[in-house]
């Protein structure tokens, strides 16, 4: 057992493997502590959303991901409503359904090949820190680290160390899940509705067996009681008007779906990130990608400041940042849960008359595809940077793969970064129109303006002395 490392992360899920990635190929010594002694083929969520495409994108991974999995450019809520995801300012313009693991294998492959230790059957126990450092109990060994991340889920051993409360609710209880092969393929990629005591929703695994996940109002049972085809067919058929003809079934389950947050994501040196620091109800699919934007956020930040050079509360940022969109996530898949709950007829009524009047105008319908998928979604003072062309024939996102500062400017701003090049790099864009803009790692700007004030910005991100 590993007894010394610069950052312990506890938890190898999508969110916990994208940041011992991240940390990885920044230098840092890191360690992943997985109480799971397998990988597991447990998928809950199937789909990856724009923004969460383009951080993957800015790590190469993008290509991989997306051959793997089949687009959908109209994400279909309930009755006739749909979110045109197709007109999204993204090189990625629509919701990818692949099965959680695929992103997973792609992140864990990542991770180990950049030098992160991922160690299993490591349960964390105990955690305690102080001003230097943080020891976490596994087993009978004691592992300390300067920094530590709780990505462990919605049972984190490290929320629960901490003392932190997890307040909210059970929105959803008695939700059913099922691996199934069907006779008849759904003729979308996705198939789901919803009408006011049942929904059931649809995804394929790529390899011919299908993910259904199926409520039934009248029928709430605890999460232990057994789920049968018969259920799964007869709910299907009231939400969908078909089963598919499901016909054989390999894994079947109950759960229940909670909305909670954390109120801090970080104490100390230690941080939350996924379902450690939010969970919430299935609805849009974002929970996955919530977790994996918040791992973006706090890779870079944490990087500096193992390295030495992060400015003066800069760790402070990743909970200022991160914690007003998982409060946004939460209320916005809720709203979609709660319209989706709709019982009588007059109220679904209402919900497909107004809500289709809202989506046909284009603000509303710009401002749901963008905070669904994710591309919509700033940072007070750092909004999201699209991808341009770059002068050298490559692009923006491209170049952020070194996982580094990136200058948008002109060849003659490569004086201001002379000696920083370990931490920013200089890439003229193809249009001089293009404003000087300095790029965070996780693809949100730093400054943009005039270059009289680009030194003091570089100052301001310890970039330069």
């Amino acid at each position: 057992m590993i007894e010394q490392t610069t950052v312990a992360i506890v938890g190898a899920g999508p969110a916990g493997l994208l940041l011992a990635g991240d940390l990885a190929r920044a230098g840092v010594d890191v360690t992943v502590l997985e109480r799971r002694g397998t990988e597991s083929n447990l998928t809950r969520a199937f789909g990856v959303h724009a923004r969460t495409l383009e951080h993957l994108d800015a790590r190469g991974l993008a290509d991989e991901v997306v051959a793997g999995g089949a687009p959908v450019r109209h994400l279909r809520l309930f009755d006739h409503l749909r979110i045109d995801l197709g007109t999204l300012p993204t090189r990625f313009p629509y919701l990818l359904i692949t099965p959680q693991y695929n992103v997973e294998q792609v992140l864990g492959k990542r991770a180990i090949t950049a030098g992160a230790r991922i160690v299993r059957d490591a349960e964390v126990t105990a955690l305690r820190q102080d001003s230097d450092g943080v020891e976490l109990t596994v087993g009978g060994a004691v592992i300390r680290s300067d920094y530590a991340v709780g990505a462990d889920g919605v049972h984190s051993a490290v929320r629960e160390a901490l003392g932190l409360p997890f307040p909210g609710q059970s929105v959803l209880t008695s939700i059913m899940l099922a691996d199934v092969r069907l006779t008849d393929a759904p003729e979308d990629v996705l198939a789901v509705n919803a009408v006011g005591d049942a929904f059931a929703f649809v995804a394929p695994f790529g390899d011919g067996w299908y993910r259904i996940f199926a409520w039934d109002r009248r029928h709430q049972l605890p999460d232990t009681a057994p789920v049968t085809l018969d259920e799964i067919r007869a709910v299907t058929r009231r939400a969908l008007g078909t089963d598919f003809g499901v016909r054989e079934a390999r894994w079947m389950s109950r759960f229940h779906s909670d909305e909670r947050q954390a109120p801090h994501y970080r104490v100390g040196r230690v941080f939350l990130a996924g379902d450690a620091a939010h969970v919430h109800s299935p609805a849009g699919g974002q929970g996955m990608n919530t977790g994996l934007q918040d791992a973006a956020n706090l890779g870079w930040k944490l990087a500096a400041a193992a390295r030495g050079w992060a400015p003066e509360g800069l760790l402070d940022t990743y909970e200022d940042e991160r914690h007003p969109v998982g409060r946004l996530v939460l209320r916005s898949s809720g709203a979609i849960i709660r319209l989706a709950m709709i019982k009588s007829r007059a109220g679904r009524l209402a919900r497909t008359v107004v809500g289709g009047a809202a989506l046909r105008l284009p603000p509303v319908a710009r401002k749901a595809a963008g905070t669904i998928s994710g591309i919509g979604i700033d940072y007070p003072q750092a909004p999201r940077v699209r991808d341009i062309a770059l002068r050298d024939s490559r692009r923006l996102y491209e170049v952020l793969r070194d996982g580094k500062f990136v200058l948008v400017a002109p060849e003659a701003a490569r004086p201001a970064i002379a000696g920083r090049e370990d931490r920013v790099v200089l890439a003229p864009p193809a249009d001089a129109a293009v404003p000087w803009t300095l790029v965070r790692p996780d693809a949100h700007v730093a400054w943009q303006g005039e270059p009289a004030t680009l030194r003091a910005a570089l100052v301001r991100a310890g970039l330069s002395g």
